[in-house]
């Protein structure tokens, strides 16, 4: 991450000190996810989790949206839930993760309403571990659907051209694993 000059690293909620102590004094902001991986805590653990990796040093949260209350046709408690995350938060960043794999278009762009109803500041594509990632249409879906938050593609961007086409369809931030082999492309193109 130091190498890079990326935006933030993202890390185990345990780990979250140890990368502050790292990072202290660099532009390069620790994240962490609470309620991962499937989003299925109670609401009083995710804002638990919040105020711990906060208290650690995390500067950005992604969350994992209650998919199951998604499902459901939950919407207040899906929005409530993301309100008191974002108020534990403390002025901190927060991503929601939707994951998209498991919601409808019409789903989706319910989500991203909520997210922005909630207060939270971005709304992202998926955890990585459903079994689809970042697509080009949910970006460009998401980004149409609340233009005044951030849209993040996580999930499945390995090489530069994938992560191009992200940041066509709308995405403002991308999240990787293979930082080093996309910049590496980069380089060498």
């Amino acid at each position: 991450a130091l190498k890079y000059d990326v935006a933030s690293v993202c890390c185990k909620p345990a780990d979250v000190a140890f990368c502050a102590d790292i990072l202290r004094g660099s532009d390069v902001h620790v994240g962490t996810v609470v309620g991962f991986p499937h989003g299925n805590s109670a609401t009083s653990v995710k804002v638990f989790e919040t105020k711990q990796v906060v208290a650690d040093g995390a500067t950005e949260i992604d969350v994992v949206m209650n998919i199951g209350w998604m499902k459901s046709g939950m919407y207040d408690e899906v929005r409530d839930e993301l309100a008191a995350v974002v108020a534990a938060a403390g002025g901190h960043q927060v991503k929601v993760i939707l994951e998209n794999a498991y919601l409808t278009k019409d789903e989706i762009v319910k989500a991203c309403q909520l997210v922005e109803a909630s207060g939270a500041d971005y709304v992202k594509t998926s955890t990585g571990f459903a079994s689809g990632g970042a697509t080009v249409h949910t970006v460009s879906l998401m980004a149409k659907t609340v233009p005044g938050l951030g849209v993040k593609a996580s999930g499945g961007v390995r090489t530069l051209d994938q992560l191009i086409d992200m940041v066509e369809a709308g995405a403002t931030r991308v999240g990787a694993s293979g930082t080093a082999a996309i910049l590496a492309e980069f380089d060498a193109k």
